[in-house]
């Protein structure tokens, strides 16, 4: 594990970017500057020893030539995590090291990062919960394929560049309400992709000291620039998004009873009585 690196308070993300996070949050996708730099958690060979103290389950990584679309996920590359991270210029590889927070320096930058954007979120979607951190290292023209994530998630841009084209949240033509609804029953994530998508989507290019705010559960994918990239994901939950979640399986149990539920409501809607649907049928283990 590596020792402890101390980072300013307010030091990242300047004034202009905490105002454009908080008139944009939760809802509408937007771009922020961050001044994180060349941070030495964030270099190729801290990032490989933390992923190979990482536990097994934390680190996902497999060729970088992917589709945009892909059923299920692809296999590992055979080449060892470390090995994959120290020489990703010549891997051809993607790696996700989930949960930094495991590593007591990681969990300190993470904590500060998010100290910073601490009262636009709490004052919009109350307190924040399950904080989380993922770094993603990304071989030159590495694809990430087509799916959506349950955080409320900023995509900061360390080294490199890619383009992440994101599409509306909670809009079924881009993710089915099946497909959430298995994925918060213990399914994946992963969408159906066909090109008559692509109209619907906006491109995001970001480049280094760039970032990206992604809102719950918005489909996308990314392309990566022609150079190698290192990108780290803060995210956090809110009750909003833990009851939306719970609502979505919730709906998964009626459709499986032959109903037709609506879909939850997104923000500011609070989805409190499917939400307590879900967790009184659980308690009761009809889920």
């Amino acid at each position: 594990m590596n020792a402890p690196v101390d980072l300013s308070p307010a030091a990242v993300f300047p004034d202009s970017a905490r105002a454009a996070f908080a008139a944009g949050y939760p809802e509408m996708p937007h771009k922020l500057t961050h001044a994180l730099g060349a941070h030495p958690l964030m270099e190729l060979d801290a990032l490989a020893r933390l992923a190979e103290a990482l536990p097994a389950a934390s680190i996902e990584y497999n060729a970088a030539d992917q589709p945009i679309g892909i059923d299920g996920k692809p296999a590992p590359t055979g080449i060892p995590i470390g090995e994959t991270i120290r020489h990703i210029e010549t891997t051809r590889s993607w790696a996700v090291l989930k949960n930094i927070e495991q590593d007591p320096a990681y969990a300190g930058l993470l904590a500060d990062l998010l100290a910073e954007i601490q009262p636009a979120i709490e004052a919009r979607t109350g307190r924040m919960l399950k904080t989380q951190g993922f770094v993603f290292v990304t071989s030159a023209g590495g694809v990430t394929p087509y799916h959506f994530d349950p955080e409320h998630n900023i995509l900061m841009q360390v080294r490199g560049s890619k383009v992440m084209t994101q599409f509306p949240a909670g809009d079924t033509a881009y993710a089915p309400d099946e497909v959430h609804e298995t994925y918060h029953t213990g399914g994946g994530r992963e969408l159906r992709w066909h090109e008559g998508l692509l109209p619907g989507g906006r491109d995001f290019a970001l480049k280094a000291g760039e970032a990206l705010f992604v809102p719950v559960m918005a489909p996308h994918f990314v392309r990566n620039g022609p150079e190698p990239s290192v990108s780290l994901s803060i995210t956090w939950r809110s009750e909003w998004s833990f009851a939306e979640a719970d609502a979505r399986a919730f709906n998964g149990l009626l459709r499986k009873l032959g109903l037709a539920p609506s879909p939850p409501g997104r923000w500011p809607a609070r989805n409190r009585a499917k939400a307590l649907g879900w967790r009184i049928a659980r308690k009761l283990g009809a889920a």
